[in-house]
């Protein structure tokens, strides 16, 4: 019996129960809230659930899954596969930079430029719809948080989960699962941000305005825009590089027609596999004492903030490209130059046909939608110039 009981103490001792702090306990209700969205209500579930998950796993007292006192300025990496957990290991992909650049070049394999290429001026809505970033990072400035922090915040408004990571990695890892959160959790909620800025911004005459058909896009075309949007751009900014570089080759793969087999490794296995582990990792680094502060309230603040300017200047370019179109332009394509691909196109499809439901603007949308992811990892390499 003293035996039995001896055990049965030690177990007492050393149980989560026992080692449980409030603040994880509510960490975990965080999490089964975002595990809720992400099941339930679909609210971008590929990613969400994983790094629901991830924040539980982080949380749960005594797992010793992940550290955030080994991820310091100076990372000594023999430490982290020695004594790391498993969540450690597979930060290590995110710590590296390796995890965001694999998602774009899955991202590129499933990408149609198409759109973009028939018209090239959408390139300048995807361009326009930045400027949500830079609102948010003014806000960000003056709500008091410093530069490099305030740039990793701001980049939430380019609706791109992955560059986001990719910045905030470098620039402010400390905030990484607060702004993953933030990011992935209004990009699920497009659907509902977006329409309402769009019919306040727009005329009936305007959401009415029927596109004309595109013209077809050749295979030569479609080939050589990768390759030479990767030479013009990484020589411009080469510090986007690595997000441009790997999302151009991915589409190279789809388009070139003779790596079939590479294209669809890429969208599919390979992107699985770097979902998996960027997610749960991720998800790991919102540990309870760096995510429930003040901090983490401003910035799913500015997130929104940044997401409604995204919208409000996309629309806005809109506008404009109607006016010098001549009236051929709708606007509300100009929505879906936040880069979040294919969702914003579908509302700017979904927008337009209730008030003209023989209009048909999907693919018209999707030229400033794929110009967004563009426009986005430009945005991150220039802030990564700038307080980097």
């Amino acid at each position: 019996m003293d035996l039995v009981s001896g055990v049965i103490a030690g177990l007492a001792e050393t149980s989560g129960f026992v080692l449980m702090d409030w603040r994880q306990l509510l960490m975990i209700f965080i999490s089964c809230v975002l595990l809720y969205l992400g099941i339930v209500k679909g609210f971008e579930p590929l990613l969400l659930v994983g790094i629901a998950f991830g924040m539980l796993l982080t949380n749960l007292p005594g797992a010793e899954m992940y550290h955030p006192e080994f991820w310091g300025v100076n990372v000594d990496y023999g430490t982290v596969l020695r004594e790391g957990g498993l969540l450690d290991i597979l930060y290590i992909g995110v710590k590296v930079g390796l995890y965001p650049p694999l998602i774009f070049m899955g991202v590129g394999a499933m990408t149609d430029f198409g759109p973009m290429i028939a018209r090239p001026s959408s390139l300048f809505m995807g361009a326009a719809a930045q400027g949500g970033i830079f609102v948010a990072l003014i806000l960000a400035t003056i709500m008091g948080f410093e530069p490099n922090v305030a740039a990793s915040i701001a980049i939430i408004g380019g609706a791109d989960g992955p560059t986001a990571i990719w910045l905030t990695k470098i620039l402010a890892p400390e905030y990484l699962g607060a702004i993953a959160i933030a990011a992935y959790s209004y990009m699920a909620l497009i659907p509902l941000i977006q329409p309402p800025i769009m019919k306040l911004l727009t005329t009936e005459k305007e959401r009415k305005v029927k596109m004309e058909t595109m013209r077809p896009v050749s295979k030569v075309e479609k080939v050589v825009f990768p390759i030479m949007v990767t030479i013009v751009t990484c020589l411009v900014l080469p510090s986007v590089a690595p997000l441009i570089g790997c999302l151009m080759l991915g589409n190279l793969f789809k388009e070139c027609g003779v790596t079939e087999r590479l294209s669809d490794t890429a969208q599919n296995n390979l992107m699985n596999i770097v979902t998996i582990f960027l997610s749960t990792s991720v998800g790991a680094t919102a540990v309870y004492s760096r995510f429930l502060t003040a901090d983490t309230l401003k910035i799913i603040f500015l997130g929104l903030m940044a997401f409604c300017f995204a919208t409000a200047c996309g629309v806005l370019f809109g506008k404009v490209m109607y006016i010098v179109s001549g009236g051929k332009i709708n606007p509300l394509i100009g929505s879906a130059g936040v880069s979040a691909v294919p969702m914003a196109a579908r509302v700017s499809q979904v927008v337009g046909q209730k008030y003209n439901p023989s209009n048909f603007l999907l693919m018209h949308a999707m030229g400033p939608n794929v110009a967004g992811v563009i426009g986005s990892a430009v945005a991150a390499g220039c802030l990564l110039k700038l307080f980097g």
